[in-house]
């Protein structure tokens, strides 16, 4: 059975004349008898049981319906065909057809949007439009004309005759080459173009990303040649056939228009993708994308099917990203109105296009792997091409053959090569691992973690992980623990000069805030980006290649800190007003499985090569191995660790040495380890010599002990509207100051109780600020965590006017507000910190004593770091030992 389906008269009719042309008059009159069109939809599936006569079309709801081949029109019943005379329609076939347009165009009903079908037309069939002027009564706008104009002028069964022209346009240059760009003058053969292009330094791009314009820049051009699908080499001078079609991101294949998908489209991909952006495929109605278009696109890593009917872009977004540098299959339907998309069999995502009209016409070439000649890219979210291999594509169960016809269905194309991703199908890679191309006619294996050889054949027993070149480790990434601070210590041994040691980033593009710690040319560089601007720390002399050395970082806000072993440490301030840091990707370690992962602010994308002992994170050590999600091709760094001499307990590696921790459950003494016979002795410290933490961490007793800051720079920052005080310390007490800014005491008048002051410190084990900004005292206690364990804890004391909030190792946050309307602080004592000369009466007997234990940071504004090693005063303050 079928549904039949009222339609709504509407208050426009269109009158036909045909002499020598169709000719279309639209005029405004009363409303029209109500009429009833029919629309067929079968359920079931086609099949030798569906009545339909010549085709048949399966709907993504359990129904189906029929329709015609080209050069017939569907009976009202559904599923029978009458051919249509494609050079002079009978007056019948055009009174019959006059009927449906009335019906199922003019006057749709507003409440069914199935009944909103587009106009069929008919073969060679030239329409011209003659719009009078709108009775008072009625409103036409101007856009409702162009419409109609544009729409009546089009054929929407069949792309045009003519051959569209697939002659390759160059990029333009026109906004990122200077006039100073030299002429092309390479001889690339019969169809190369000579191609230039521009590419930045590195000190170029320091320069645009600090806001000079590509136009302020000398830039360095190349000229290569775009040699056309058949040919290669680099003056296109040999000859090459591409089956399966690698693109470069600059090139594209064309094929004839898609036929007989004016109104659906079933389409199987299978492709590679080397980058996270790119246009896959695009077919449309003109050249300029100003009309019909479909098109499929890797947008961020997420398959885009962008598709506009006439009347407003439908867009369908894969659910999950894409495998790089894997096969991936996609599989579009497209019916009318509606579509769905399911990448790697996984979830059907849905969608569908606005507006009334439902059918696509295809006039221009099918391009893929790249946008061809098409202008008005801005109507997609990626410009430019795709960086890939693809292996199969069937579209209405054509199959497209990638050779230039008559050897494949190929018209044109540019920039193409072979793909020899498919050499991996002679490695069998073992035990989960993937198989990977590289230059030349080679493939290796990338290994999982615990297995090592060609084949990943091997299983290893991994204790300190070495990285070589082809490497990397995967964890969770930092998200939001580190937002105003980052404490990173790592201990490592490089055997190569350049390599990324740790990268931590917020978009898959790339783009946004990122941290990285790596070498470059020997030396350890840090580069970190808050949302404003990357800045770079770089360790002054170079390291030395095959021996262990720390390297801590310290951030806080915009400033950052990079300590390479004992050398002194350098320090930045990232530009910009942004101090917060949001990382929500995957932190790796020694490499990452893609060079384009990495920010192009960094100095180098080359893999670390390596072994890697320790990570520190916020004063948390990490597991290497025991934390990973993922890791490939990681193997045995050679340590003394991996031949067990701690038994049953765990060995810890201290550069060439190592020390044993008992386990839970291993009986106590650990086995004691023997240093003599696994490794060299190493030399004995000198006594003498100080620690190493003890030049930089003063220590507090509690009693008259503590630091004395009074300069400009410092209470500028304390006396003020707002004051974000970054704090990092360890504390055996449990009540004690950690800072204090008041008043001077009058010893002749009673003290005002409303005298200023702000306070920081301990109260039974918990944190607690308290501040006074002359009309009331405010007091904010921390209750989520003691900090009185002898541990290292980083807090962040914030005061906005009246009001103030506390936050504890990235923890929950709480807040408070002051009473009355007094917003500024003010106190002419200075700083005191650790705590301060006769505590009771300096602080109003809120204190009676000071921290007992260490600060080794105290930065405000996140722009500042207090000197705590160059107080103006000193009492009583020593080392900390670590």
């Amino acid at each position: 059975m079928y549904a039949t389906r009222d339609t709504m008269a509407g208050h426009w009719c269109w009158f036909f004349m045909i002499f020598g042309q169709l000719s279309f008059c639209l005029y405004a009159q009363n409303p029209i008898e109500e009429k009833t069109t029919f629309e067929a939809a079968f359920q079931g599936r086609c099949g030798h049981g569906s009545p339909c006569e010549q085709l048949c079309y399966e709907l993504h709801d359990g129904m189906y319906e029929c329709d015609c081949r080209d050069g017939y029109i569907l009976h009202k019943n559904g599923y029978s065909c009458a051919e249509l005379n494609s050079t002079s329609p009978s007056t019948s076939e055009l009174s019959e057809l006059m009927n449906d347009i009335e019906n199922d165009e003019l006057n749709p009903d507003p409440e069914d949007e199935d009944s909103m079908e587009d106009i069929l037309y008919m073969r060679g069939a030239t329409f011209t439009i003659h719009l009078e002027s709108p009775r008072n009564d009625t409103n036409i706008s101007s856009t409702d004309r162009e419409d109609a104009n544009e729409i009546l002028d089009q054929d929407k069964n069949l792309p045009t005759p003519q051959l569209p022209n697939l002659e390759q346009k160059l990029p333009s240059t026109t906004e990122n080459v200077l006039s100073t760009e030299p002429a092309c003058s390479l001889d690339c053969g019969s169809g190369g173009n000579c191609y230039i292009e521009r590419y930045r330094s590195e000190d170029e791009e320091d320069l645009e990303g600090n806001g000079v314009t590509a136009r302020q820049i000398q830039g360095s051009f190349r000229q290569r040649c775009q040699c056309p699908l058949g040919r290669s080499g680099d003056r296109c001078q040999l000859e090459s056939e591409v089956r399966s079609p690698r693109f470069t991101g600059s090139g594209w294949l064309a094929f004839p228009a898609l036929r007989a998908a004016y109104k659906h489209v079933q389409l199987e991909l299978e492709f590679r993708p080397e980058a996270w952006d790119g246009v896959l495929l695009l077919a449309g109605e003109r050249d300029d994308l100003q009309g019909d278009f479909m098109a499929l696109i890797l947008h961020h890593g997420f398959i885009e099917l962008r598709f506009d009917c006439g009347s407003g872009v439908g867009i369908v977004r894969s659910s999950e990203t894409v495998k790089l540098n894997e096969w991936n299959t996609l599989t579009v339907y497209r019916h009318r109105w509606d579509a769905w998309i399911q990448l790697n069999q996984g979830k059907r995502v849905q969608g569908r296009s606005k507006g009334l009209f439902s059918r696509i016409t295809f006039r221009e070439p099918l391009f893929v792997g790249g946008p061809g000649n098409t202008t008005g890219l801005e109507r997609l979210s990626v410009r430019s091409g795709f960086r890939g291999c693809v292996r199969h594509l069937e579209a209405n169960e054509h199959r497209y053959r990638f050779p230039l016809a008559p050897q494949g269905d190929a018209a044109n194309g540019f920039d193409v090569e072979e793909c020899t991703a498919d050499r991996c199908s002679k490695v069998p890679c073992s035990h989960g691992g993937k198989c990977l191309t590289t230059g030349g006619d080679t493939a290796v294996c990338l290994c999982p973690l615990g297995y090592t050889g060609d084949l990943c054949e091997t299983r290893v027993d991994l204790q300190v992980p070495s990285f070589n070149g082809s490497s990397y480790l995967r964890y969770p990434g930092l998200a939001d623990t580190s937002l105003s601070w980052l404490e990173l210590a790592v201990t490592l041994k490089p055997t190569a000069p350049d390599g990324v040691v740790l990268y931590n980033g917020h978009h898959s593009d790339a783009t946004g805030d990122f941290i990285a710690l790596y070498l470059s040319a020997g030396h350890v560089q840090f580069t970190f980006d808050l949302g404003t601007g990357p800045a770079t720390l770089r360790s002054e002399t170079p390291v030395r290649l095959g021996e262990w050395l720390e390297v801590r970082v310290s951030r806080t806000g915009r400033l950052a800190s990079l300590e390479v072993e004992d050398d002194p440490p350098q320090e930045i301030l990232a530009p910009g007003a942004f101090t917060q840091l949001s990382l929500p990707l995957n932190l790796y370690l020694g490499g990452a499985p893609t060079p384009d992962m990495y920010s192009p602010k960094m100095k180098t994308t080359a893999s670390f090569i390596g072994c890697i002992q320790t990570v520190i994170l916020n004063g948390r050590e990490v597991g290497i191995l025991a934390e990973a999600l993922g890791g490939v091709n990681v193997g045995n760094c050679g340590h003394a660790c991996e031949a067990r001499p701690c038994g049953d307990a765990e060995c810890r590696p201290l550069r060439e040495r190592f020390t044993c921790r008992c386990r839970p459950g291993v009986p106590h003494p650990c086995p004691a380890p023997d240093y003599t016979s696994l490794t060299p002795s190493p030399p004995r410290p000198d006594p003498s010599a100080p620690a190493r933490y003890e030049k930089s961490v003063p220590s507090f007793s509690g009693s008259e002990s503590y630091l004395h800051y009074s300069d400009a720079d410092t209470m500028k920052r304390i006396i003020s509207y707002r004051v974000d005080i970054n704090m990092r310390f360890r504390a055996s007490s449990s009540s004690g100051l950690l800072l204090w800014s008041g008043r001077q005491p009058d010893p002749q008048e009673q003290r005002d109780a409303n005298d200023d002051f702000l306070a920081l410190g301990l109260d039974q084990g918990y944190l607690t600020l308290a501040y006074n900004l002359g009309s009331g005292e405010a007091v904010l206690r921390y209750n989520l965590t003691r900090l009185d364990d002898d541990l290292w804890h980083r807090v962040r004391a914030v005061r906005n006017k009246q009001w103030a909030s506390l936050v504890v190792d990235s923890g929950t946050g709480v807040s408070a507000s002051s009473p009355g309307q007094l917003r500024q602080l003010n106190t002419d004592t200075g700083l005191y910190v650790g705590g301060a000369p006769d505590i009771v009466r300096t602080t109003g007997g809120r204190y009676i004593k000071g921290i007992v234990g260490c600060i080794s940071d105290l930065v405000l504004d996140s722009d500042y770091s207090v000197a705590l090693l160059s107080p103006e005063q000193a009492t009583n303050t020593h080392s900390c030992i670590p």
